[in-house]
């Protein structure tokens, strides 16, 4: 895998994306998706009642066409990221269309919610572990070494797919932050993979040419992925921009979450996704945080608003200031994540 592989496959992405999203806006307003916007939220987002939702379904398209126009071998590995990247779209999809389209105002309840994405984690979570060939071996950040996770592999992937995926989805909340900070996380992570495939994966692992060549495969199809995913987010991002002309949804907010998880465990990466994707995890940790004490103390409150980016935007920040704050962090905390690595 090389660097001009990661440039043709995002610049196939970003074209499909841009294509995509601007023939699919026309579509959505037909079909009457206008976002609702919640009357407890910031006002300055009032404005945007009606844009155009479920957009991520052109995220989708782009990054799968992209992977498929590029790297026809079709593989355990390339099986099993598609899944898991369309399986927590269609999560999405549902919500999505029982919100915009049936203008059922909460979607899908939170526990059918939860529990469709906690069958979706241990399915694949499962098969991963018993059946892919990949193992359960986790690479340590920093340590640089890989430590076998033995029977917690399962509990410990099907923690991290449904925090990741809910993190992401918790992220995007603002024009154009969730695709651009996913497609910060999703470079980084194709540049891990080069540099991972390219220093000789037994001489992290420490097992025989033949596993270290498997360990190679599996690095390169997951960068391939990240690169492809990459150059979607950034198509989209054209369209979506502030101030947006169409939002990507929980169909496109799963997908990412989904998508950049299952990549990261197809590569034993798991533990940079914290590091490389802080923002998502200060998103969803300023939520809890702010349920718990809200519910301990009787109404007070830690942050304005929650997510963390709201609590910004209520201190007098511009949205496109929060935007941009944030993915400065996440290029911050990407560095971080590839010296970790590298």
């Amino acid at each position: 895998m090389t660097f001009s592989t990661i440039c043709i496959m995002a610049l196939i992405g970003l074209v499909l994306g841009a294509v995509l999203t601007y023939f699919l806006i026309p579509l959505l307003k037909k079909m009457h998706t206008g976002q609702k916007i919640r009357e407890e939220g910031p006002e300055s987002h009032f404005k945007k009642a009606g844009t155009p939702s479920m957009g991520g379904i052109a995220i989708i398209a782009a990054a799968i066409i992209a992977m498929f126009v590029y790297h026809s071998i079709y593989n355990s590995n390339i099986a099993v990221i598609i899944a898991g990247f369309l399986l927590f779209a269609l999560v999405g999809f549902c919500d999505d269309y029982l919100k915009v389209i049936k203008h059922q105002n909460e979607g899908l309840k939170v526990k059918p919610k939860f529990a469709l994405q906690f069958i979706i984690a241990l399915a694949l979570s499962v098969y991963i572990a018993k059946f892919s060939g990949i193992g359960t071996q986790v690479f340590i950040p920093f340590a640089k070494e890989y430590v076998d996770f033995g029977i917690w592999f399962i509990p410990f992937l099907v923690f991290t797919f449904l925090a990741m995926v809910n993190a992401v989805n918790f992220t995007d909340g603002l024009d154009g932050l969730a695709a651009g900070t996913t497609a910060i996380v999703c470079f980084t992570m194709a540049i891990i993979a080069m540099a991972t495939a390219n220093s000789a994966a037994w001489n992290f692992l420490n097992i025989s040419p033949a596993d270290a060549s498997q360990a190679f495969f599996d690095v390169t199809d997951a960068g391939q992925f990240y690169a492809a995913l990459l150059g979607a987010c950034l198509g989209f991002l054209v369209l979506n921009h502030y101030p947006a002309k169409v939002f990507m949804g929980d169909t496109g907010s799963l997908a990412l979450g989904g998508g950049i998880t299952v990549a990261a465990v197809v590569m034993k990466m798991e533990l940079i996704l914290p590091i490389v994707g802080l923002i998502y995890v200060l998103e969803v940790v300023s939520v809890i945080m702010q349920v718990c004490y809200f519910k301990a103390t009787g109404g007070k409150r830690i942050f304005r608003m929650t997510p963390l980016h709201h609590h910004f935007q209520e201190g007098g920040m511009k949205e496109t200031k929060v935007v941009i704050m944030f993915w400065l962090v996440t290029f911050v905390c990407c560095i971080i994540g590839y010296a970790a690595v590298v």
